[in-house]
């Protein structure tokens, strides 16, 4: 026979109303589940979930008092099947599986300033268990007082740059400069010169003995002062210095002693803690872009993984990063146009202390793509491209230029294909220049 719960029983439940917890105490984690028809949507297993990802396993041990459950044990604050079902379920031959959705509320005491802890506390071993995806998580206020964030974000980059409203232009430099430093001093110089104003190292290049930083700082911080001396206008270079502990921290200690103006790190292989210390560092005082290589492999299944805006947005921007490239579904990339800008909007919409980063949609990206990515997202972007640049018929300064002018096209409130017509590098890229016909993204 069961015990009946006594009143003190029920703070030590792994399970809870919304209205019981304080939801300045606890992080809510929301999860897309899908269980087999033929099991019930069942109370006691989302609480078995919630006490291995806080003070158990699935069966009692010694020590795990009352007390400690009281304390930090985490809650289901909400369990729903959808549809929601009152009455009967269809047969487990006419739906294969039944969708739930499961939010679980976790003491923040449990994972208090620590991004590795809260990743193993709210989707660790249950990350493996099946048909289960980690889709939102809310944040205390107090929680997030502990996370510096960007030290620059939006505002204070585009101070940096001098460029109060316009969408920032970044360029990527390929691999092609692998053992040529003076190939790719002349594509950065001809990228800066034609008005980009960020140019970062591809993901693929970052400190190989073939190409290290201490030469490549040098010689592309001295195409930026060059470029300057001729456009007035400043570039920002994020240097790639992703690497093995400890060797990226000792790297981003170099890079500022070389003079480099930005960082660039590619935060899901080397962690977001590992980023974070960077980005709060006091000596590290230039912006730090986020590179999402591998990203994928984390949010692309709809049954499993953790959602994109979470992976590309907002826990980056929790560890620090003041821009973060993610795909864009204008070029290459393979991402549907809802998720893209709610990856966007993660990234810039108020969050306590915690300041807003530039989104930098990226992936194959033409100047016939610049209008979609505004329209989208609005001026507060960096339009990200690497080969839309450098292969221009006229070559990479026309590239930029043709860039900037879509640009300027679209804050005119004037169509690409109208201003191309009296722009040529704009019109070269189109493919319409003297021929008037338009090709869209050509």
């Amino acid at each position: 026979m069961s015990k009946i719960p006594e009143p003190d029983d029920y703070e030590a439940m792994a399970m809870a109303l919304p209205e019981g917890v304080d939801y300045e105490e606890y992080i809510i984690a929301t999860y897309y589940g899908e269980l087999p028809s033929n099991m019930g949507v069942s109370w006691k297993l989302a609480q078995a979930i919630a006490i291995e990802q806080s003070t158990g396993t699935w069966t009692p041990v010694p020590g795990e008092t009352p007390e400690v459950r009281k304390r930090h044990v985490a809650k289901v604050v909400s369990l729903s099947q959808l549809p929601d079902y009152e009455h009967e379920r269809p047969s487990p031959k006419e739906e294969k599986y039944r969708q739930v959705i499961l939010q679980i509320a976790f003491p923040a005491e449990n994972v208090w300033n620590q991004l590795s802890l809260l990743l193993t506390a709210i989707f660790g071993n249950i990350s493996m268990g099946g048909r289960l995806k980690m889709i939102d998580v809310r944040f205390p206020k107090k929680w997030l007082a502990e996370f510096k964030g960007p030290k620059f974000g939006i505002e204070g980059i585009r101070k940096l740059l001098k460029i109060p409203k316009r969408p920032l232009l970044n360029n990527m430099i390929k691999p092609c400069v692998y053992d040529s430093l003076e190939v790719g001093r002349d594509l950065f110089y001809k990228a800066a010169v034609g008005g980009c104003d960020i140019i970062k190292d591809d993901e693929l290049l970052a400190n190989q003995p073939f190409n290290p930083i201490s030469e490549r700082i040098p010689a592309y911080m001295e195409m930026v002062d060059r470029a300057k001396s001729e456009t007035g206008e400043d570039t920002l270079f994020t240097v790639n210095i992703t690497d093995k502990m400890p060797d990226i921290l000792e790297n981003a200690d170099k890079a500022i002693d070389l003079g480099a103006n930005a960082l660039m790190i590619n935060y899901p292989v080397v962690g977001l803690e590992v980023m974070r210390a960077i980005c709060e560092d006091p000596s590290i005082n230039v912006p730090v872009l986020g590179h999402m290589d591998f990203a994928g492999a984390m949010y692309m299944a709809p049954q499993f993984g953790v959602s994109s805006h979470l992976i590309l947005a907002k826990l980056p921007r929790i560890a620090g990063a003041d821009i973060l490239v993610h795909p864009a579904p204008y070029g290459k990339a393979s991402v549907l146009q809802d998720k893209f800008e709610r990856v966007a909007h993660t990234m810039r919409m108020p969050m306590h202390n915690i300041k807003p980063m530039f989104p930098m949609p990226s992936g194959g990206i033409t100047v016939g793509m610049v209008d979609k990515c505004i329209d989208a997202l609005g001026p507060d972007i960096v339009i990200g491209s690497g080969g839309g640049i450098h292969a221009h018929p006229d070559g990479p300064i026309a590239g930029a230029k043709a860039f900037r002018q879509a640009i300027d096209a679209v804050m005119q409130g004037i169509k690409i294909k109208d201003y191309a017509k009296d722009h040529k590098e704009l019109g070269v890229a189109l493919g319409t220049w003297g021929t008037g016909k338009i090709q869209m993204g050509k």
